[in-house]
This record gives C-alpha cells, sequence and structure tokens, in this order.
C-alpha cells in the first residue's frame, strides 16, 4: 500500500505577486524551496488562509533571499498581494517508511522570513469550556 504523505510546508507565507500574465506556476525564493524540500516544477498545493481557495500548480524559483512568493497565470485569480497561504507538497510511500516520515515545516513572518522550523506538529487540544 502507498500513502500519500505531507512532504514538506511553507506555513503562513505571503503573496508578494500575482502576475496574471506570466507563465503558469508559483515563484518561491529559491532559498525557501530548499529549506522546504519543494524541487523545481515539482506540483505543489496553495491553500489560500485570507480567501480560503485551494488550488494546484507548480514551483519555480525566485530569486534567493528576495522573499518573493508569486502566484502566476490562471491562479493569480486565486490569490492576491497580501494574502497569507500554505504552499504544500506531498510525497507518496510504503506505509513503514510514512510511520517514521517526519515532514519539514517552514514557518513564515508577513515578509516571508523564516520565523522557525519543525518536523512534528503538536497535538491539537479540545478547547475548555
Amino acid at each position: 500500500m502507498q500513502l500519500h504523505m505531507l512532504k514538506c510546508k511553507l506555513h503562513r507565507a505571503c503573496v508578494t505577486h500575482a502576475e496574471l500574465d506570466y507563465d503558469g506556476s508559483c515563484a518561491i525564493d529559491s532559498k525557501l524551496l530548499e529549506l522546504a524540500g519543494i524541487l523545481e516544477f515539482e506540483q505543489i498545493q496553495i491553500y489560500n488562509i485570507t480567501n480560503g481557495e485551494r488550488f494546484t500548480t507548480y514551483a519555480i524559483k525566485a530569486e534567493p533571499g528576495s522573499g518573493i512568493i508569486s502566484v502566476n497565470g490562471a491562479a493569480a485569480h486565486k490569490a492576491g498581494v497580501g494574502d497569507r497561504v500554505i504552499i504544500c507538497a506531498y510525497a507518496d510511500m510504503d506505509a513503514a517508511a510514512a510511520r517514521v516520515y517526519q515532514p519539514r515545516l517552514v514557518y513564515l513572518d508577513e515578509k516571508n522570513r523564516v520565523v522557525r522550523t519543525a518536523n512534528t506538529i503538536p497535538v491539537q487540544l479540545a478547547a475548555s469550556s
């Protein structure tokens, strides 16, 4: 059995550009791509925290250290400058590998600077009333 597991994510990235007339894709600061482990031309999922849109595209490199997150082509209709997004990539693996795999989680501030990295997400607790 193969499982489709979270490979990595850029959490709360801030969209810096929305370029309708640019080749489709999402341009991401190449240092952020490397830190998260996302390859150029790899399929990514983008979850727009600001407006609830969810869409699939692929990653391309933007200038290293620039903080660029540019949603391009048709996807530019789904995210605007200033929107906060979660950018994820997934990997298929067998059940044994999935049990021990730890994703690369990169948390960003409003300028797309790294706040912290992790490889686990804390257990969500029930709200107390």
